[in-house]
């Protein structure tokens, strides 16, 4: 009598229960959101590209300074042209030999504010790969949250089925000796046989699960680890209300700003350009006194466009169509952000409800199953209908668990679309 007051109280236990996670893995470190998107952005290669392109713009920014400067080359050619016998090159056209090594400096005679355009251009090029390595940034935070809510579930459900399964491990063995002794059928302890195994099936199921979810989200980390470490809950709520136009809307206004600065490229292209030159060294022919060539010159070049076509009008007329397809990008852009913004609250919105609502189904499978446990101690119900009490509360658990993991999911791009 005492083993069947003893299974009657596990029953009990075993629904009421919220089957806490299993404190096996304990002893190994525990994991958060945090350490896998800090694993993610180190070893991610594309964040570390945009980081050298970042650092090659600050190099190209340093060379068209240096452009500007005074060039200056060393030059040396040496030439002989024999005659033989009457035979050879004309001397009057080539002396014979000549022979010039000379030291050159070149200046371009260029505007400040020419400098400055082609400097803003490469500072244009550096505030698109910003923008580019923020929006990596999101995109892997997303993939990385995203698959993390994926592993947490899986370790609460392979928690929660391996919970399961060893409370109704220890009590088989008690209930095998009550059917033996003819105080439950063999019928019921059959039924509970079958939800035991299934039950172990469940399990194992999902650890495998688990697994293989944890397996993706080193694979995404780029971490190199079999280990399978315990998870914290990822907490993760919606972010301040804002519209995120800010941010996405950004690669828009660098796109037109680079327009911007191409229109002034093209008209400084239209403008004069001059630039002066100085040399000095040596330039003989050998034909007199080669002693004193020794020498230097200056001068200037002047080059003024007058007519091209009017391919400068075609260049603006280029760009004009180019802002206008930015101009549509962009309002599609924002229609369509607001749609997903506001499509996304409302699915948030019906998951709580949902998630309020299996709450009360709990409840109420909680009732049924105290009503359930005071028939079984008049022998007013069969153990197989009390099995079947614990399934549809075990299900509720289930249902609401996957509820809380879609809201999370939600919740993880309404930030992402929300920044």
């Amino acid at each position: 009598m005492h083993s069947v007051e003893h299974f009657k109280s596990y029953i009990l236990i075993l629904a009421l229960s919220s089957f806490a996670l299993c404190p096996a893995k304990a002893q190994q470190p525990v994991r958060n959101l945090d350490y896998f998107y800090q694993e993610a952005v180190k070893r991610s290669p594309l964040l570390k590209d945009y980081k050298n392109q970042l650092q090659s713009n600050r190099i190209d920014s340093m060379r068209v300074k240096a452009g500007y400067l005074p060039q200056v080359t060393g030059i040396a050619n040496g030439m002989y042209a024999p005659v033989i016998n009457g035979y050879g090159f004309d001397e009057v056209l080539t002396n014979g030999k000549a022979l010039e090594a000379a030291l050159n400096v070149n200046y371009n005679l260029v505007s400040k504010r020419n400098i400055n355009n082609q400097l803003e251009s490469i500072h244009l090029q550096s505030d698109s790969i910003r923008f580019a390595t923020g929006i990596s940034t999101l995109d892997l935070q997303k993939a990385i949250t995203d698959q993390y809510i994926t592993a947490f579930a899986s370790q609460q459900q392979a928690a929660f089925n391996r919970e399961v399964y060893q409370l109704l491990h220890e009590e088989e063995t008690v209930l095998k000796k009550l059917t033996r002794a003819n105080v439950y059928k063999q019928v019921d302890y059959l039924t509970f046989l079958v939800t035991f195994q299934q039950q172990q099936l469940q399990w194992k199921q999902a650890e495998l699960q688990l697994k293989n979810d944890y397996s993706t989200l080193n694979y995404l980390t780029g971490i190199a680890d079999t280990t399978a470490h315990e998870l914290e809950d990822p907490g993760i709520e919606p972010v301040s209300s804002n519209t995120g136009i800010d941010f996405f809307g950004r690669r828009f206004g660098i796109d037109s700003l680079k327009l911007i600065n191409q229109r002034k490229a093209i008209d400084f292209n239209y403008k004069p350009k001059a630039s002066v030159y100085a040399n000095g060294g040596y330039n003989s022919s050998f034909a007199f006194q080669p002693y004193r060539n020794f020498g230097t010159s200056v001068g200037f070049t002047v080059s003024v466009p007058i007519f091209d076509g009017h391919q400068r009008k075609m260049q603006y007329n280029k760009l004009a169509i180019a802002q206008r397809t930015i101009n549509g990008y962009k309002e599609f852009f924002q229609n369509q952000h607001m749609q997903q913004l506001n499509l996304l609250r409302q699915q948030i919105s019906d998951q709580t409800g949902l998630y309020k609502q299996v709450s009360e189904q709990i409840k109420f499978t909680k009732s049924l199953i105290q009503v359930d446990s005071r028939l079984l101690q008049t022998g007013d119900i069969r153990i197989a209908d009390f099995v079947i009490a614990i399934n549809n509360y075990l299900a509720a658990q289930n249902l609401m668990r996957q509820t809380n993991i879609t809201r999370l999911k939600l919740v993880n791009q309404l930030n992402y679309w929300n920044r």
